[in-house]
């Protein structure tokens, strides 16, 4: 099938190059995972690392051809984009204050971006990052991959239908524990990065975690937030970042909500947990037990929801590959992000919309994730006050 004399390109996978995530890089191995899961894409070029030894070695282990691995990711951009074959999205896993940089040259050449979170380092870089993929022809897609759980898409689903009333109350929560000693002093790569504002950002749990928890809120239950106080806390001694945040969160239309998030919390793993609470019933769901979302309508008993069992619906079923009662967790619902970029690229490739059932975090949730956190860090310097996002 053809519209208007263009290729319909449903039937193979599209071309994708990645920038970052070399040997040992914990994030880009996800990603690769994760966009051949549904079969939708093939990694075909790269640009793994800041040096050419490391970034020649990093493709060949992952099978590339020598003269699509490359040394530099503008080279690469310039070389992909002339290419008949080039690539048609990349993927960027870098740390974040090398996510605009990274971007740019692909967006300027319309090659689609799916960018890790947070969206940048740096409020500024996040408003030149915005208007670069606005006034690109590609897509931009932000990785907040819990927003591709199905239970999730379901709650997101049962709020905008009114099914616990007007939303009240959004509680949410991400502690883990791996940070609770100095573990950045000990070569740990993971730990060394996201502890050193230069390269994380200023925020470090705030930015790293409370990003996850910040998005994941707003998404479930609609809302916009008007303004925050938070209590940052740099627990570890020497570090430069805070490793615990407790937020009070104020959203447009008088909801009330409170976000805690903490890598100095031992017993933790990856303890994601989101509550909404309406005029008309509450909804829970939990990242570690993630097929399951509990629904309580007030005044009757507490119903557990499956993933692809009883109560599921059709949002959560898009997002479901197995029967019910195998779980699908993390590289699933990551995956599921990347199914969703597919199918926006091919709408866009055929000249069609993107469908309206498709759904993704975009540039401007990225923007309101970095705004989040330069509000929190805002607040913090001013012992608590309540401030507003800068967006």
């Amino acid at each position: 099938m053809t519209i208007e004399g263009k290729e319909d390109r449903r039937g193979r996978r599209i071309r994708l190059g990645m920038v970052g995530g070399g040997r040992d890089a914990f994030i880009g191995g996800v990603h690769r995972m994760a966009s051949r899961l549904d079969d939708h894409f093939e990694l075909v070029a790269g640009c793994f690392s800041s040096t050419a030894e490391k970034s020649l070695a990093s493709g060949r282990d992952l099978g590339l051809a020598d003269d699509r691995i490359y040394g530099d990711f503008n080279a690469m951009a310039r070389r992909e984009a002339r290419l008949k074959e080039g690539i048609e999205a990349v993927a960027i896993v870098t740390p974040n204050h090398i996510h605009l940089t990274a971007a740019k040259p692909f967006l300027e050449r319309g090659i689609h971006v799916i960018c890790d979170k947070p969206l940048t380092s740096t409020l500024p870089d996040a408003r030149k990052l915005v208007g670069l993929a606005e006034k690109s022809e590609a897509l931009f897609v932000l990785t907040h991959n819990y927003t591709g759980y199905p239970m999730i898409r379901h709650a997101r689903a049962m709020v905008a239908a009114g099914d616990i009333g007007t939303v009240r109350l959004v509680q949410v929560e991400y502690p883990q524990d791996w940070l609770t000693v100095e573990t950045e002093a000990t070569g740990h790569k993971q730990a060394e990065w996201r502890t050193d504002p230069a390269r994380s950002g200023a925020g470090g749990s705030t930015g790293d975690i409370g990003t996850h928890a910040f998005n994941l809120a707003s998404f479930v239950s609609g809302l916009t937030l008007k303004e925050l106080a938070a209590d940052l806390d740099s627990f570890v001694p020497g570090r430069r970042v805070d490793d615990n945040a407790h937020v009070l969160l104020r959203f447009e239309g008088g909801a009330k909500g409170m976000l805690w998030c903490s890598q100095v919390a031992p017993g933790h793993e990856n303890g994601l947990r989101l509550r909404v609470y309406g005029t008309a019933g509450g909804l829970e769901w939990a990242q570690e037990d993630p097929n399951y979302l509990w629904h309580s309508p007030f005044g009757e008993p507490r119903r557990r929801l499956t993933r692809a069992g009883v109560g599921a619906g059709p949002e959560s079923g898009r997002m479901s590959r197995i029967p019910a009662g195998h779980p699908e967790g993390y590289l699933e619902g990551f995956a599921n992000i990347y199914s969703e970029a597919a199918a926006a690229i091919r709408a866009r490739q055929n000249g069609e919309a993107t469908p309206p059932e498709v759904v993704f975090p975009t540039v401007r949730d990225g923007l309101a994730g970095v705004a989040f956190v330069d509000a929190c860090v805002r607040s913090s310097r001013r012992n608590g006050a309540w401030v507003t996002l800068a967006i």
